[in-house]
């Protein structure tokens, strides 16, 4: 699989360097132990799983100690994405040792939460390889993170959905239920959004979903429905979706999922799964940074 990407935006190196103050407060008061010290530190996994996180240690160096960021040298020996092993080496810095330490709890509480994430991740794609069936997050992130689960998800083999809610309109209960139906929500969402626009229907029956199609919806997303179900629906939703007037296919889209039941639902002939499982039944995977003084 190749190496998923992760932009270092200035929004995200501010996020960094709040996050290395809230745990600095007014100064390490266990800095003067280490002050003048040269220390080499390695990252040491503690568990099998998929690693992600190492992008973000320039960056948070960066905005630990701004340009005498090059006190601090970094060596990666694992990429984000890659599979390890308890007991595997993943990345070496040396430096001052009252930087390491500084920027030693941040950088692994983030780096043990993304890995965790990615690992739960790797372990549902697997569920559905060879089935063509793609695996999707949801908006149930943690607030503040979302940019960084999301690359975590990507990291594991996952695809993203959306990143908020002005990436595609997806109509739910609620909407439809205020607009007057599903063909009146989608006109009123079309007569204002930009037309490259994506517009998604949330089902929960089978008539919704006939709708969403016969509306023109750009997706469905077939809420807590079975695999029984799906067979029959799904066959139905892309005939009826090649006769409409538009001609343009429908993503069908299974959500509300046990991940136990991912097989059955890559038989139904849906094209992803969104779930939010990477992101809420995930475990930090274990990950800890072991020093050696210089000269010692």
């Amino acid at each position: 699989m190749a190496p998923s990407t992760l932009a270092i935006t200035p929004g995200l190196r501010r996020k960094l360097g709040e996050w290395l103050q809230e745990d600095l407060g007014r100064g390490d008061l266990s800095a003067p132990a280490l002050r003048g010290q040269a220390g080499v530190a390695h990252w040491l996994a503690k568990a099998n799983g998929v690693f992600c996180g190492g992008v973000l240690l320039k960056p948070l160096l960066s905005e630990l100690v701004g340009p005498a960021g090059h006190q601090v040298e970094l060596q990666l020996l694992v990429c984000d994405g890659a599979p390890i092993a308890a007991g595997d080496r993943l990345l070496e810095l040396s430096g001052p040792a009252e930087m390491l330490v500084a920027m030693e709890r941040t950088a692994l509480n983030l780096a043990m939460r993304l890995s965790g994430i990615a690992t739960e991740t790797a372990a549902l794609v697997m569920e559905l390889e060879g089935s063509g069936v793609l695996l999707a997050d949801t908006r149930k992130t943690t607030p503040g993170l979302r940019e960084l689960e999301k690359y975590a998800v990507r990291c594991g083999g996952g695809v993203n959905h959306r990143m908020g809610l002005d990436d595609a309109a997806m109509l739910k209960e609620n909407h439809l239920a205020w607009a007057g139906g599903v063909s009146a929500a989608i006109k009123a969402v079309r007569a204002e959004a930009p037309w490259p626009s994506r517009v998604i229907v949330e089902a929960e029956t089978a008539e919704e979903a006939r709708a969403a199609v016969a509306s023109g919806a750009d997706g469905v997303l077939l809420d807590e429905f079975t695999p029984a179900e799906l067979i029959g629906l799904v066959p139905q939703l892309r005939s009826e979706a090649k006769a409409r007037l538009s001609g343009s296919p429908v993503v069908l889209e299974a959500s509300g999922i046990q991940p136990a039941d991912l097989r059955a639902y890559a038989a139904t002939g849906i094209d992803l799964i969104s779930t939010s499982a990477p992101m809420t039944r995930s475990s930090w995977l274990d990950l800890s940074m072991r020093f050696t003084p210089v000269g010692r």
